[in-house]
């Protein structure tokens, strides 16, 4: 590697290995590279005393930045986590490898037979921030796509990275893979950053992963495109005609389970009509489990409830916090969500068959739940393996973004010495 302080000749090298690597990756077998990814994940299994030693100098690095107790959890490994990682590896390493799938195919009077067929994208760039295992999971999926990909992760994670990189490097070695299919960017310096937003000789696509601030800047500067991934400020509407029992189980996990998740609740809305019957002891358990509920209006009255103000809606607190509304009914939640929400996932708890109906019609967001919590927006649990995030814009990739949406396609047209008058 060159001299890590010329950091455009260091990413200048990396893009030109992600390039040759692409092309290797794009003819390699669906074999190839699900052996490459099992290996991975023994290789994961192996290393998990040096992966904690890694997280442990990145866990003190944190602290002494002064992250917030829901980023230090977002950076925490443990072993039951590791294995996660590992057991997520294997879930991508066993989805059709979308390579080479047929999209569509037909034949027309001229004589002429044509194909659309998945094709890889080439060159992927991930940049995120605290979360190691982004690595593997955007590594992987990136791989099963026949993707090259240079990740650049947080400076908080630095150590925990690297360490879960070298193991899919030693996955992808042991098939005969080149090393360069994955690439971890080897400093901290954040002028790779902006290199890389620069790179469109050698990226295809950018995928940023992270906070407001992170996807703001690179929607901004970058000259590769990008698919978005904007804060997840998540609305769970109680419509009155919710089973009041799942929507006291649905509330609390959408917030509690994991804060600093995009997929956690934000913003919870009551029916008024709900309000006024049955009160809203969904909000309570929220208070009882810690969280500081900020509502207004009416809501005001629900014991241990603190004052909202303007600023609270449309915020992604990432933490024990949440704000509460009433509105008049669904009509009323798609207003609310429509100016507030950043199309990332938004719940519905009710019975109604048409309510929820005209809630998934009315919203346009990349993710819209029934009776589920908000926490279950995450590409494992689509069935997916992993994902590299959750894309908010409209082209191309929406939603989960898993292998399939890291390809793009091209036609294959056969003929038998068609020619054209």
């Amino acid at each position: 590697m060159k001299d890590l302080t010329d950091i455009p000749a260091v990413m200048a090298q990396l893009g030109a290995n992600a390039r040759a690597a692409a092309a290797a990756l794009a003819v390699a077998s669906a074999k190839t590279k699900t052996d490459a990814l099992n290996a991975g994940a023994e290789a994961i299994e192996a290393a998990i005393p040096a992966i904690l030693a890694a997280n442990d100098k990145d866990m003190a690095f944190g602290r002494d930045k002064g992250l917030s107790p829901s980023m230090l959890d977002r950076l925490k490994l443990d072993e039951d986590r590791i294995r996660g990682i590992a057991a997520g590896l294997r879930a991508v390493a066993g989805q059709a490898d979308p390579v080479g799938e047929v999209i569509a195919e037909w034949d027309r009077p001229n004589g002429l037979h044509i194909r659309r067929v998945r094709t890889p994208l080439g060159v992927v760039g991930v940049i995120y921030e605290s979360r190691p295992n982004v690595t593997v999971d955007a590594g992987a999926l990136c791989l099963k796509a026949g993707n090259a990909v240079i990740l650049r992760g947080g400076s908080e994670s630095f150590h925990s990275s690297g360490a879960l990189h070298a193991c899919l490097v030693q996955g992808i070695t042991s098939v005969g893979l080149p090393a360069e299919a994955v690439q971890l960017v080897p400093t901290r310096d954040r002028a790779a950053v902006a290199e890389m937003l620069r790179m469109t000789d050698f990226i295809d696509v950018i995928v940023p992963r992270g906070g407001k601030g992170l996807v703001g800047l690179v929607q901004r500067e970058a000259r590769v495109p990008v698919f978005a991934h904007l804060e997840g400020i998540c609305h769970v509407y109680v419509d009155a005609a919710a089973d009041m029992e799942i929507a006291r189980k649905v509330v609390l996990n959408a917030k509690t389970r994991r804060t600093g998740i995009c997929g956690a609740a934000e913003c919870i809305l009551v029916d008024k009509a709900l309000f006024d019957t049955a009160g809203a002891p969904f909000l309570e358990d929220l208070v009882a489990a810690g969280v500081d509920v900020r509502a207004d209006g009416a809501l005001q009255s629900v014991p241990g409830v603190s004052l909202a103000t303007a600023e609270d809606f449309g915020k992604e607190f990432l933490d024990m916090i949440v704000a509460a509304k009433l509105v008049d009914g669904v009509e009323g939640a798609i207003a609310h969500i429509r100016q507030y929400g950043s199309n990332h996932t938004d719940c519905i708890i009710t019975a109604d068959d048409d309510v929820a109906a005209r809630f998934f019609a009315g919203l346009d967001s990349a993710i819209l739940m029934r009776n589920a919590s908000t926490q279950f927006a995450d590409g494992g649990e689509f069935g997916m393996g992993a994902e590299i995030g959750i894309a908010t814009g409209k082209m191309h990739a929406r939603g989960p973004v898993g292998a399939e949406q890291l390809t793009s396609f091209k036609y294959l047209v056969e003929g038998n010495g068609a020619v054209r008058p």
